[in-house]
């Protein structure tokens, strides 16, 4: 089974333009395509596809080209009048949604280096310092999809939250996602095979340790940003991912910062899901590669 992974731009983009020229809370439809072609230049840096490249592209220009303010098609229609403008389909409208309700960009930090859950989580309101700090540390969790989908699972571990707590923070979520409502089926992403996830993990470690993948200096745990984590982009058939060792609080605790691969899947359009594969310290999978999360 082949997995491709292009070749590498030569040029490093300026990841930091966009913010500086438009402010990180302009809401503007420049503001939105600005983003999209800046994730698409970091795509082209670290090696990407063409394919996802262009598509983030095209979608920049759909929104350069737009008559309206795209917050007002959003508010009007929801993502679904997201989805029907030519280029955006389910997982750029979720990214828009996303730049919308809170100015920033999961994805779009996550390959600059500036990901921090924990900020992010602060911006909804009823979510304060500590709160924040267990949806990220503890719970794992990175993105506003994941808190709204973790509030609505019935098997939720989040402790310590009342009932209207609760009901009013995934009010919130539902409001700035852009969903009809707070109890709007909050479906799973799609999943590659075991097999597959585990070739992804082995061809990242391999990589890495050949010095094959550009670094990112990430802003969490890195006060002087050192260009040390390295990321991979790779695709096979209708599948993405992308590949990062973990940044988390607990796996630097642990020293496993070049053991535990955090991987971003996702299928043409869908969801963007997560997993992270490490080595089984004990029980009869001792020292074998596992997928957590799954």
């Amino acid at each position: 089974m082949r997995i491709d992974t292009s070749a590498k731009s030569e040029t490093e983009p300026d990841v930091t333009l966009a913010d500086s020229a438009i402010g990180r809370h302009d809401r503007s439809n420049y503001a939105i395509s600005a983003k999209l072609r800046e994730y698409a230049d970091l795509l082209e840096y670290q090696g990407a596809d063409g394919f996802r490249e262009r598509a983030y592209r095209a979608a920049a220009d759909t929104v350069d080209s737009l008559g309206r303010p795209v917050a007002d098609i959003l508010a009007s229609g929801g993502r679904d009048s997201l989805i029907e403008l030519p280029g955006i389909g389910k997982r750029i409208a979720a990214s828009i949604a996303e730049m919308l309700a809170s100015g920033r960009w999961t994805q779009l930090e996550r390959l600059r280096g500036d990901l921090d859950p924990e900020n992010l989580f602060l911006s909804i309101p009823g979510i304060g310092p500590a709160l924040s700090r267990r949806f990220a540390d503890e719970l794992k969790l990175e993105t506003l999809e994941e808190l709204e989908a973790a509030l609505h699972a019935e098997d939720s571990p989040i402790e310590g939250i009342g009932p209207r707590r609760r009901a009013a923070i995934t009010a919130v979520l539902a409001e700035r996602l852009g969903r009809s409502t707070a109890r709007e089926h909050i479906k799973g992403a799609p999943r590659p095979t075991i097999d597959l996830v585990l070739q992804v993990d082995a061809m990242y470690r391999e990589k890495s340790a050949a010095g094959e993948l550009r670094k990112i200096a990430p802003k969490r745990f890195n006060p002087d940003r050192v260009k040390w984590l390295p990321v991979m982009h790779a695709r096979h058939d209708n599948w993405h991912f992308s590949a990062l060792y973990s940044n988390t609080g607990l796996a630097h605790k642990l020293g496993k910062t070049k053991d535990w691969v955090v991987i971003y899947y996702e299928a043409e359009g869908e969801r963007e899901g997560r997993c992270t594969v490490v080595t089984e310290t004990r029980g009869p999978l001792r020292g074998k590669r596992v997928i957590r999360g799954w």
